[in-house]
């Protein structure tokens, strides 16, 4: 079996939109650090120069959100009421992990321009590719984005799907949804414009919204896509870390190909 990470880094040297802060403390820094919180929080002196070379642990503190990086949407992201289940959506320590560890399919979006893909387009691809989603396969898009990663247009030119086209999907029973973009919609700007130009609503990041009537999570920020051998046959781990009542949560995606 083969591993392809479709992780992309938290990197506070990249430009983000809400910027990350990523302190080190050294190894020698951590001996004092260690040493202040054993003699605060439990009345214990210790002096960090008997430690070998006066060094314990490097501690790493990050400021950021649970939007920064790969992560996955929890349906909470979407509104805070919905219109099935209870009318409370799950927040991201509240998912089923089965739905995180499943057969994927990858889509070729590629060739479509800054906006939002339809239902009709995606369903070429599937025939193109000749094979649709079981129900909760995890579904990916591949729409080149990552070639723009660390820039601000990474943020602004991309391709995401509108709200037929997600609908599309979940009425296969694909509850996962991944793209490689900043996000599931539209860019801001696009949406706007179009929201602008026709004064409708529904365009207004449609795949954020369906959210709140059928319940499935997305995930962000995936990368190596392109790496994936074939559209199909391999399976996708994307667990989120456990965020009590967290919007998203943070992942490590891993496609795992057989040989």
């Amino acid at each position: 079996m083969r591993f392809i990470d479709l992780s992309s880094p938290v990197d506070a040297s990249s430009f983000e939109p809400d910027p990350v802060g990523h302190e080190v403390l050294t190894p020698r820094e951590g001996a004092a650090h260690m040493s202040a919180e054993m003699r605060e929080h439990f009345g214990v002196e210790f002096d960090p120069n008997e430690l070998p070379d006066g060094e314990f642990l490097s501690l790493d503190r990050m400021t950021l959100t649970t939007h920064t990086g790969t992560h996955v949407d929890a349906p909470s992201h979407y509104g805070s009421r919905a219109s099935y289940g209870t009318g409370i959506p799950r927040h991201i320590d509240e998912m089923p992990l089965d739905w995180f560890f499943r057969p994927a399919v990858v889509l070729d979006l590629t060739g479509h321009d800054t906006g939002a893909v339809g239902a009709d387009e995606l369903n070429k691809e599937f025939d193109r590719i000749g094979h649709r989603p079981e129900p909760l396969d995890i579904v990916l898009l591949h729409t080149g984005a990552p070639r723009r990663a660390g820039t601000r247009e990474y943020f602004t030119d991309f391709v995401g799907l509108d709200g037929p086209a997600v609908h599309l999907l979940l009425d296969l029973g694909v509850r996962v949804i991944g793209t490689d973009a900043f996000s599931l919609d539209a860019p801001f700007g696009d949406i706007l414009a179009r929201y602008r130009r026709t004064n409708d609503r529904s365009v207004l990041w449609p795949a954020h919204f369906v959210g709140r009537d059928r319940e499935y999570c997305q995930i962000e920020r995936l990368a190596n896509l392109d790496a994936l051998p074939s559209p199909y046959g391999f399976r996708v781990a994307c667990f989120p870390v456990k965020i009590t009542e967290g919007g998203a949560g943070w992942a490590r995606a891993v496609a795992m190909v057989d040989d």
